[in-house]
């Protein structure tokens, strides 16, 4: 993996491949869709990570860590914002703690990047970083996915870690997350669902997350409608665009907020 499409960030690196589902954002996860098409084009690293359920392709368990996939990042000269294991989750119960302790070695030896972490299992993450993770690394920003208020609890799991930029993304969005504490959270990603089997966003559960992305200074990002636009109709992505409230939000975390080493 290397350029990406996906709005914030610039490339993506996965020394990880596999994982399995925890909760209903991970229901039509791209990434299983794509690793079953990296079997069939007899990628090695994604044979025989996903099994077939009805229609729909699923992960079977199956965990795989990428020795030689650890040094990709030394390879880039230019500094790049890095999305962490697109493809899995870094913080998955079966990645071992020695291979995170690894990846984490590899992010220090390249101040020069920036990397992006997303984990749906914010709480081993929060055992891990300050246990055998000793050090907060100034370019490591953490980020937990939230989908509606049955997972609420993560952005709560998410406070615990020391980091130098906490993020929150709100995608795919598929119901309302309610009332959500996000002081210490500098940066919340908003987006719908697109692709097959695509479930509805609807326009009032962003706006809660904007107010409350205002109160607490939590700077915001808004990456798409996906499948369904604002007037609930069903259009390519593509079609659908990324204009809330008459703009497109692409704001990344300030200087100022990457300076604040929270360590509460």
């Amino acid at each position: 993996m290397g350029e990406t499409q996906i709005e914030w960030t610039d490339a993506t690196w996965n020394p990880v491949a596999g994982c399995t589902i925890v909760s209903a954002g991970c229901t039509n996860c791209y990434a299983m869709e794509m690793a079953r098409r990296l079997d069939a084009m007899q990628i090695e690293k994604y044979k025989g990570l996903t099994r077939r359920s009805g229609r729909r392709t699923i992960w079977n368990g199956v965990i795989r860590e990428d020795v030689n996939a650890l040094d990709i990042p030394l390879k880039w000269k230019k500094p790049k914002k890095i999305f962490v294991n697109s493809m899995s989750d870094l913080f998955h119960e079966r990645v071992s703690d020695g291979f995170i302790v690894a990846v984490w070695n590899i992010m220090r030896k390249t101040r020069h990047h920036h990397y992006q972490i997303l984990t749906k299992r914010p709480e081993r993450m929060a055992q891990l970083i300050g246990g055998q993770i000793g050090d907060v690394l100034p370019n490591v920003w953490l980020g937990t996915s939230v989908e509606n208020s049955e997972v609420i609890k993560r952005v709560d799991q998410l406070r615990k870690v020391s980091a130098a930029i906490r993020f929150v993304s709100f995608e795919p969005l598929i119901g309302a997350v309610g009332p959500v504490n996000l002081s210490g959270i500098q940066w919340a990603i908003v987006g719908g669902e697109s692709g097959r089997g695509a479930r509805p966003i609807r326009e009032e559960w962003i706006d809660e997350i904007y107010d409350q992305c205002s109160l607490y200074n939590t700077t915001f990002f808004f990456k798409q409608w996906g499948a369904w636009g604002k007037d609930n109709k069903r259009r390519s992505k593509k079609a659908n665009g990324r204009i809330y409230r008459d703009k497109v939000w692409d704001d990344m975390p300030s200087a100022a907020q990457q300076a604040e080493f929270s360590f509460s």
